[in-house]
């Protein structure tokens, strides 16, 4: 008797232990969906600041409810087929890809506020001018770009692709993967900016956010499967 009891909790370990990380990803995506509203805030404040005060009061409870949401429909496909069960890593993957995006620009924006209010250091403000100019700007986006990576990495590594043990040579991996992805980006967002005419009555600003929308997804699409199969492959 003791053990078919025994056989039978056995058993039910797999679907406890699904349970159990199903619910641990779905507060981990409170958290993520926490950070993207308050990261959106000061980005959205800057982009459009009309549209930001109209929205400011629902932004991080949107955000708080519809990425748990999110997950749990993309949890739900993934276990319609064994050829779908990548698309719960892959929505792990582009909720943590969206959330590093705002970290970075928010992190850029709230850099550029500070200093400009408290320092009176303006982006513009040149450091270094020795045949190639340097400004301020190039500081903060080197450090938002940082802050964003470290970020990433934590959340990559112990959530979205669940590896575990510490190799020192792994962060060194995420970032040389990360930084061919940001090259990626930028050289499909540049060519379609300039290889291709605007149209449907886009004007210059419009088209160049269509190019950044093609160098993010060409971008994020060598991350996925640098992450996935260099960095964190099990």
């Amino acid at each position: 008797m003791k053990m078919e009891t025994a056989n039978q909790n056995t058993e039910l370990n797999p679907e406890i232990k699904e349970e159990v990380l199903l619910k641990k990803d779905y507060w981990l995506g409170i958290i993520v969906g926490l950070l993207i509203g308050v990261m959106f805030m000061p980005v959205l404040k800057v982009i459009k600041p009309n549209l930001y005060f109209q929205l400011r009061f629902i932004i991080i409870p949107f955000f708080l409810i519809g990425t748990p949401l999110g997950l749990i429909v993309s949890h739900k496909i993934s276990k319609l087929s064994k050829k779908l069960s990548v698309i719960w890593q892959l929505a792990k993957f582009v909720v943590t890809g969206i959330m590093n995006v705002l970290v970075d620009f928010g992190t850029l924006t709230i850099i550029t506020i500070l200093l400009r209010n408290y320092f009176h250091i303006n982006s513009t403000d040149i450091i270094l001018s020795l045949g190639i100019t340097v400004t301020f700007y190039s500081l903060y986006k080197a450090t938002s770009f940082t802050v964003s990576n470290i970020n990433s990495y934590f959340w990559n590594k112990y959530w979205t692709f669940d590896k575990r043990g510490d190799n020192q040579s792994e962060f060194i991996q995420f970032f040389i993967v990360s930084i061919v992805g940001f090259i990626i980006n930028v050289v499909v967002a540049s060519f379609v900016f300039s290889g291709f005419q605007p149209f449907a009555g886009m004007n210059a600003d419009q088209w160049g956010l269509i190019g950044a929308a093609a160098g993010s997804i060409a971008g994020l699409a060598w991350n996925f499967l640098g992450y996935k199969f260099i960095v964190f492959k099990k």
